[in-house]
This record gives C-alpha cells, structure tokens and sequence, in this order.
C-alpha cells in the first residue's frame, strides 16, 4: 500500500511509483512481513499520528510503516510487535538516516526506496 494524499499531483513520477511498488513487494515477498509507505502531512505529534495509521494496517503485529512528510521535513518508521523482534529501534535509526540523507539531496523517492531495502534486509527472509 503506498498512500498518499494527491495521486495526480503527488510528488513522483510514474516510474518513482513502479519502483516504490516494486520495492514494497520485494521487500513484503523477502520478509514475509508487511511494509507500507505513508506519504502526506502528518498531524501533530507526528509519532502519535503515525502510530495511529500503522495500527490501521491489517495485521499490525507483522507491519513496517515509513511515514514521511516532506513539507514538514518528518520521518517516522513504525513497526509492529513481530515486525520489532526482526527490525531494531537501532536498525529503524539507521535506515531513516540514510533515508533523510537521500531527502535532503533531493531523492524522496530513491530515500524510501533505499529505506526499504535497509529495513527488509535488517529484518532478514521469513
């Protein structure tokens, strides 16, 4: 599920999208977890909000959320109780670091990616 607010006029191109989905689905087949990307304003406070959005992903447990917003420059990574025995808040740390450091060169799309890859790979194949 990659969820965002304006689809049409959202932040990636048609091939930002593909590559997202496809990192999703690898990332999802990999670990046997369930990984999504939230993208969008955030309520305040973000984590709150971000936990509130990981709990409406069926099977919560075994879920990852990436939750960004890019307008007000927050990242927050989610993971369920399962998800958390396979994905350290240490490792979570580390993969929103390099993701932040892809935004901040400009890269949204290529830093969820890498993200993504950073964090199904922490977590190791089901």
């Amino acid at each position: 599920m990659v969820a965002h607010n304006h689809a049409a006029d959202g932040p990636f191109t048609t091939r930002q999208l593909l590559r997202l989905d496809h990192a999703l689905r690898v990332a999802n087949d990999e670990t046997g977890l369930t990984f999504s990307v939230y993208l969008g304003d955030f309520e305040t406070p973000s984590r709150e909000f971000a936990e509130k959005l990981h709990r409406q992903v069926e099977q919560a447990d075994r879920a990852v959320l990436v939750a960004v917003s890019p307008n007000q420059r927050k990242l927050e990574i989610v993971t369920g109780n399962e998800a958390r025995k396979r994905i350290s808040d240490r490792d979570a740390k580390l993969a929103g670091l390099s993701m932040a450091a892809a935004f901040a060169g400009g890269d949204l799309a290529g830093g969820v990616v890498a993200g993504l890859d950073q964090l199904a790979t922490h977590a190791g194949r089901s």
